[in-house]
């Protein structure tokens, strides 16, 4: 008879983790049965239907639909429906990633289970606990059995806080996802081409943070920012984002072109071919390092210290004359460190966990 083909229970939420599932979900096929739970965080077709669509992913076997909601609701609701699931399933291990509400409630519901949890993307903090993405990494990492870190750096921040067991560097499935979609991103996106931009012409935005979405002064300094640029700003809105600058009634520069989502072959095209990419995303700032694009981080920190090291990240926060100066006079030079690992981390986890499961 042979070996029981053992089941890893994946959970989502958010388009960046759609991104990084993929690259991972390819490597486990074959060796383990996943399902891929997927929360439901982000609901519409563009932050979500269509990412599974473009990168091939066969559809989740569970949509919980929670969408929207406080922090404490969206994530109390998550963990009912999780836990039923996980009952059901009896997985062999929770797979969990970066730092939404649907990490977090899938870490809490595997620990209560007393399943074993691998959260992808352990080990960042950004040591600021007013962001809920930083209680969310740090519970997490806390709870979980194997922890698979993106950079050295995240390794060290596990051990100030006595984390040593179950740690792994295999560097960043970002770079998996990246390597994977670019070559299909330059083939099949017309985003250029409709949008009617050339290389290096444009500056490429995105606000999705609820610190900056949901303060007024710190929202309207951002868009007053981007309008004086001395370049056109393309901005695709998160559909929460956009409401929110409705419902504030504030004014956009006709220099800043506001969009809708769009699917991750357009933004990879958008963020390849932009002369700066401006952002308070996590992810994007690390893509824009990967691809040799500057970027103007809009937070006053970040947990990617090393791309800031580099000198390839700014940190400008929300201050108007800091972007605008970093937009105009800086221009990074120099070489870019592999922080990122080699591009295989996927089956680097893979790897660990058949050998953990064996």
């Amino acid at each position: 008879m042979g070996e029981k083909t053992r089941t890893i229970a994946t959970i989502v939420g958010a388009r960046p983790q759609f991104i990084k599932a993929a690259p991972v979900s390819r490597a486990l096929a074959g060796t383990f049965h996943e399902v891929m739970i997927h929360t439901g965080q982000h609901y519409d077709y563009g932050m979500s239907e269509v990412f599974f669509e473009e990168m091939e992913m066969r559809p989740p076997d569970f949509n919980l639909g929670i969408g929207g909601g406080s922090h404490a609701e969206q994530t109390g609701k998550m963990l009912i429906e999780i836990e039923e699931v996980l009952d059901s399933l009896k997985p062999d291990y929770v797979l969990v990633y970066g730092d939404t509400n649907s990490t977090l409630a899938g870490a809490l519901a595997a620990a209560k289970a007393q399943i074993p949890l691998a959260h992808v993307e352990a080990g960042l903090r950004s040591y600021n606990r007013t962001m809920p993405e930083e209680i969310n990494r740090v519970l997490t990492d806390h709870v979980s059995t194997l922890l698979f870190c993106p950079t050295d750096r995240a390794v060290q921040n596990l051990l100030k806080e006595g984390i040593t067991n179950g740690v792994h560097r295999v560097g960043d499935v970002m770079y998996d996802a990246l390597l994977h979609n670019l070559a299909l991103a330059r083939k099949h996106s017309h985003i250029l081409r409709s949008l009617g931009v050339k290389k290096g012409e444009y500056a490429l935005a995105t606000v999705h943070r609820a610190a900056n979405t949901d303060d007024h002064a710190r929202l309207t300094s951002i868009l007053e920012a981007l309008g004086s640029l001395s370049k056109p700003v393309i901005f695709p809105v998160h559909p929460r984002t956009r409401k929110i600058i409705g419902e504030m009634g504030l004014a956009v520069s006709q220099n800043v072109k506001l969009i809708e989502p769009l699917g991750a072959f357009d933004v990879l095209v958008l963020q390849e071919n932009a002369d700066c990419i401006l952002t308070d995303s996590g992810g994007m700032q690390k893509e824009a390092y990967l691809l040799g694009v500057r970027c103007i981080t809009l937070r006053e920190e970040t947990e990617w210290v090393e791309t800031v090291e580099a000198g390839w990240n700014r940190l400008a926060g929300v201050d108007k004359n800091a972007i605008r100066a970093a937009f105009e006079n800086w221009h990074p030079s120099g070489e870019r460190p592999a922080l990122y690992g080699d591009g295989q981390a996927a089956g680097e986890i893979c790897e660990i966990l058949a050998r953990q499961l064996r």
